[in-house]
């Protein structure tokens, strides 16, 4: 289905705000009245695992609750974005980059692209989201922040509920998600 190029840029224009507020307030869930109800949010997360929310109220609990958990801090400012207004697919590739910074003053940010890719559903709704970024950089950021001891008790809690043999809500063995991740 196509859309409006001034429909799908508003969006996005709203889609920013709204992630400077998250981000301002370090709660993402709000977002999650930006999908529609049956949308679906993924991420692959390495060689053996991957993310899936599927609809609104996983999005709002799993996605930009659970795994945003510890992520207070972070901004995720947008670099750029890539628009097909005959598909309603936006592409946006962001940084993601933590307020600590290292001996060198420069912030903690992984390496590499980050992004997410959307399809959107009108009424200035997301109807599915896929995220993607370098693991192999953010897990060397994040041994180089344990490393600095520059990890805040929010990240701490985070690692620990990762590393425990506990499964988390959302996270599937590749292949196995209620919805494919492609």
């Amino acid at each position: 289905m196509s859309y409006s190029r001034d429909e799908l840029d508003e969006m996005v224009r709203r889609w920013v705000v709204e992630n400077e507020r998250a981000e301002a307030a370090g709660d993402w869930r709000p977002l999650a009245d930006m999908y529609t109800e049956d949308a679906t949010y993924g991420w692959n997360y390495g060689p053996t695992q991957e993310f899936m929310a599927v609809g609104r109220e996983e999005i709002r609990e799993l996605a930009l609750g659970q795994e945003m958990a510890g992520l207070e801090g972070w901004t995720y400012p947008y670099q750029e974005f890539v628009i097909d207004e005959q598909r309603g697919a936006v592409i946006g590739f962001w940084k993601q980059i933590n307020e600590r910074t290292r001996a060198d003053g420069r912030h903690y940010s992984p390496e590499g692209i980050g992004g997410s890719w959307f399809r959107y559903g009108g009424d200035y709704q997301w109807s599915w989201q896929r995220d993607f970024f370098d693991f192999g950089n953010v897990s060397a950021l994040f041994v180089d922040m344990i490393t600095d001891n520059a990890l805040s008790e929010g990240m701490q809690k985070r690692i620990s509920r990762s590393v425990s043999k506990e499964p988390l809500p959302g996270w599937y063995r590749i292949g196995e998600s209620p919805v494919p991740l492609w």
